[in-house]
């Protein structure tokens, strides 16, 4: 069976977020959009759900961490090339987001990163040669 992971994200303005992804070239997946939340389709793997605050302590007992001031969790989303990196990077921060470093090469990769509109901490990285499967 392949693993497939779910995203669950606060955010503070679920159709401003929406907006945010979309404008990064992500679906939506209107099945799982509802009251409080949206589901943005981010490949057939992987899926994400933004829902406001008092819908995400549904599911925890712990508070939202305030991302102004914390870094929960930094994802990263590996890329078919550099130029990938580079305009998903474009995109985010012509949507609002913004990013708080330049781009670096290791030769074997190339990565950049991006805050999207809620503080969240978002690298891309394109390798020459992916991990396997």
């Amino acid at each position: 069976m392949q693993t497939k992971i779910s995203i669950n994200l606060p955010v503070t303005d679920v159709p401003r977020s929406l907006a945010f992804w979309k404008a990064l070239g992500y679906p939506e997946n209107p099945q799982f959009t509802g009251e409080g939340c949206g589901c943005i389709v981010i490949s057939d793997e992987i899926q994400m759900m933004v829902m406001t605050h008092a819908m995400f302590i549904r599911f925890s007992p712990k508070a939202v961490c305030d991302t102004s001031k914390f870094n929960q969790v930094i994802f990263c989303l590996f890329c078919d090339s550099r130029e990938k990196v580079d305009e998903m990077v474009a995109k985010a921060v012509a949507a609002g987001g913004s990013t708080h470093e330049d781009a670096e090469d290791h030769g074997f990769m190339y990565s950049h990163s991006f805050i999207d509109l809620d503080g969240h901490g978002w690298g891309l990285a394109y390798m020459k040669e992916m991990p396997p499967k």
